[in-house]
Parts: C-alpha cells; sequence; structure tokens
C-alpha cells in the first residue's frame, strides 16, 4: 500500500543531512525535494537527480514576506511550499520541513517508529471524508508522554512541519516567519477546519540538535 497524494520536501542547505528524506525512504514511500538552484547539483549528487525539484525564482521573487527586509534576509520555506502546491497534480499533497527524522505512533503506552507508509494513507483516508477540511498534519512526539492517553485527533488548530494540503485551498503560503501558524489562523478565521492527528507523530530535530549534527560531520571530514 502506497500514500495517494505527492509528498514534497522543502530544503535549504541541508544536503549532508537529509533526515526527512532518509526517514521516508526507510519507510519505502517515494518523494520530491525542492530546493534553490544553487544547490540543486549538491542534492542530485547525495539523493538522485529524479528526486530533486528546483524552485523557479518567480516564486522567491513575488513571495509575500508580510514585512520590509525584502531581500535583507532568507525568505524562509513559504515559497517552495507555493511550488509544491502549484506542482503536486492531485487533490491534496503533503509538504514537509526537512528535519524530521522520524514518525511514529503511539499505541497502549508505546511509541512505534513506523516502517511503512500506513500512517500517511491513513490520515489520508480520514481526511477525505470530510469537505471543510484544507489542512491536516502530525503532532510532534515531544509532546506526547509515554503513559499519556491522547484523543485520536485535535481540532482546529495550528499544523506544523508535516501537512497535508488541500490543493482546492484558497490561500497561499504567506510570511517570512511562522507561515504555518499564518495559514492555519486564516483557515479557523473562515470557519474551516483543521485535523492535527494524536496518533501519529513525527520527530522535529531542534535547532541544538542540528548544530550538534552539524559539527559531528565537521569533525568527521576533518578526521578524513
Amino acid at each position: 500500500m502506497l500514500n495517494k497524494y505527492p509528498i514534497y520536501i522543502v530544503s535549504k542547505g541541508r544536503w549532508k543531512k537529509r533526515l526527512t528524506a532518509d526517514a521516508l525512504q526507510e519507510m519505502g514511500v517515494d518523494y520530491k525535494i525542492i530546493v534553490e538552484q544553487h544547490e540543486f547539483d549538491n542534492y542530485a549528487q547525495a539523493i538522485g537527480e529524479n528526486k530533486v525539484l528546483v524552485l523557479p525564482k518567480t516564486y522567491l521573487d513575488e513571495y509575500a514576506t508580510c514585512d520590509e527586509l525584502g531581500d535583507l534576509k532568507s525568505k524562509g520555506p513559504g515559497a517552495a511550499r507555493n511550488f509544491a502546491l502549484d506542482h503536486s497534480n492531485a487533490k491534496r499533497h503533503w509538504v514537509m520541513d526537512d528535519n524530521i527524522d522520524g514518525f511514529y505512533r503511539l499505541n497502549q503506552n508505546l511509541k512505534v517508529k513506523c516502517l511503512t507508509p500506513a500512517i500517511f494513507i491513513a490520515a489520508e483516508d480520514f481526511v477525505d471524508r470530510y469537505e471543510n477540511v484544507p489542512l491536516a498534519g502530525f503532532n510532534y512526539v515531544m509532546f506526547a508522554k509515554r503513559k499519556d492517553t491522547p484523543p485520536p485527533f485535535v481540532l482546529n488548530t495550528r499544523i506544523y512541519s508535516c501537512l497535508l494540503v488541500s490543493n482546492e485551498i484558497k490561500y497561499r503560503w504567506e510570511g517570512r516567519y511562522n507561515e504555518d501558524t499564518h495559514l492555519s489562523l486564516r483557515i479557523l478565521k473562515d470557519g474551516d477546519c483543521t485535523i492535527q492527528f494524536m496518533r501519529f507523530w513525527q520527530t522535529k530535530l531542534e535547532r541544538s540538535q542540528w548544530q550538534a549534527a552539524t559539527q559531528m560531520i565537521f569533525m568527521q571530514k576533518r578526521e578524513h
């Protein structure tokens, strides 16, 4: 069984440590990773050219950052997420950050690592029952204690990092920071719903862990 909706990873500067890509590869899940033109060769060499999509520069040029900083800072992943929305030819699509190092299911006090696409299939089938859910996704495993008994899902909250997006959504991604919160709020303000699954989880590597992982790669290169 395979997920029916395409999966996109938005990434920048992380071709050496491809956590989400490696996690999906282990699960036997196909994906595309969206990168900027100047990093294409690095990603293509690391994971294969057929898995890499180049973000057209127009998406960056036309992206609404909701501030006046222009090109002084990185515009964040929103432009690449807009490209995923336009590129996908399906009813919905998944779009994920590039620092998710695993997916888990919480069941009977156990956090079990998922090694098949089953959680994506279950989420897709559940969300497709409804017409007013343009956004859904998984929660962070750090918020699930092993002995907690959370409900199967929570309605009408923010969706972060691992998102199942309707291609009929009437909004574009906007904002240099917290663009996922911004999108969630606009959806809820319209009276539509979001679904955050509480039995399916993502493990998100935090900035301090990224720094430690990057330092380890640097030290390994020096040793060689």
